[in-house]
């Protein structure tokens, strides 16, 4: 685990501690952290789990395959750090499942939702004949993007999406830890997070496009995202106005969302959660409150559908930004793999 001193890193200790097929073999962070306990590294921020996830008094060991090789890796660097040392380990042999941006949009990595895309896992032959490792990356996408196309994929299948129109309400959580400062988001919006509307847009046409002869070709859709702070601690929130081909009745985007099931689900991997999409019909829900934990934290939830007067369809979006959106989606991602065989 690299980076697992962090608030996102911390996520991902919680859940591999635990896990009923990866076993946690080292933590990793950064040359400050190195040498120390786990407990005297940090301070833990996961809520309803046990301190440390029960490895405090395991020594931190450096960011380096020297020191914490493991046939898979998960990151939850920095784009920097990330930019440096994960090929390291994608050479020596690893598969990483990296959360940062650093290699999301390179066009021989896959950029991965199980429940979305699966046969972009086709990208691992051409990157590994390209790069020359034996090893390799996969990313999951942007907290943002995890959501919007969680909700997308299914009306795509179905219908096709034309147009996408997003606001996003994302948590202060999704800035780490201190992040934003409390008089800046306490009672405030703030309508900036620097770098996240180009991410989304380009993340999601990349993530529903169509692998083609070795290549993802990115969906058509258009896609404008405008993204904004707000004082939520975990979950974000989308309101998405959206042009499907064809515009179909209220009754069957419903249905498309309603029956949507992939291939996590079916193959009953551990972190998937069951459904993977739920529609509420109460007209004041999701709420980040009530709903973002189900399915720990990993389900996307739809409410509010109804008729847009611009687009067709419009509707309200949740995910967890630190699971479905982070570090719960890097474990899925690997499970996915292993349960392919892709992983030995």
């Amino acid at each position: 685990m690299l980076g697992a001193t962090g608030v996102v890193g911390q996520r991902f200790v919680a859940r591999l501690a635990a896990h009923p097929w990866f076993e946690l073999t080292h933590l990793a962070a950064s040359e400050r952290s190195a040498g120390r306990t786990y407990e005297q590294a940090c301070t833990w921020r996961v809520p309803g789990s046990p301190a440390y996830a029960g490895v405090g008094r395991r020594a931190v060991v450096d960011c380096t395959p020297e020191s914490a090789f493991a046939p898979v890796v998960f990151s939850a660097l920095d784009t920097a750090a990330a930019a440096e040392l994960e090929p390291q380990f994608a050479r020596a042999g690893a598969v990483v499942f990296s959360n940062a941006s650093a290699f999301r949009m390179e066009d021989d990595v896959p950029l991965l939702v199980p429940e979305v895309n699966a046969d972009h896992l086709r990208l691992l032959d051409v990157q590994r004949a390209r790069r020359g490792w034996r090893g390799a990356i996969v990313c999951n996408p942007n907290c943002t993007t995890a959501v919007l196309v969680s909700v997308l994929a299914p009306l795509e299948r179905r219908f096709g999406v034309e147009a996408v129109l997003m606001a996003s309400f994302q948590a202060a959580s999704g800035a780490g830890y201190p992040g934003v400062a409390s008089l800046d988001v306490l009672g405030n919006v703030v309508p900036f997070i620097r770098g996240e509307e180009p991410k989304v847009e380009a993340e999601t046409r990349k993530l529903l496009g169509r692998f083609v002869s070795g290549a993802v070709a990115p969906a058509e859709c258009v896609v404008s995202a405008h993204c904004q702070r707000v004082p939520v601690v975990d979950g974000h929130g989308e309101a998405l106005s959206l042009r499907l081909r064809g515009a179909p009745a209220l009754e069957e985007v419903s249905r498309a969302l309603r029956e949507w099931r992939a291939e996590p689900q079916e193959l009953g991997l551990p972190t998937a959660p069951q459904p993977a999409l739920i529609l509420h019909s109460a007209e004041d829900r999701p709420q980040p409150r009530l709903d973002v934990e189900v399915g720990g934290g990993m389900a996307v939830h739809v409410g509010r559908l109804r008729a847009c007067p611009v687009l067709g369809v419009k509707l309200f979006a949740l995910g967890h930004n630190l699971e479905r959106g982070a570090a719960g989606a890097s474990v899925l991602n690997a499970e996915l793999l292993y349960a392919r065989g892709q992983l030995v």
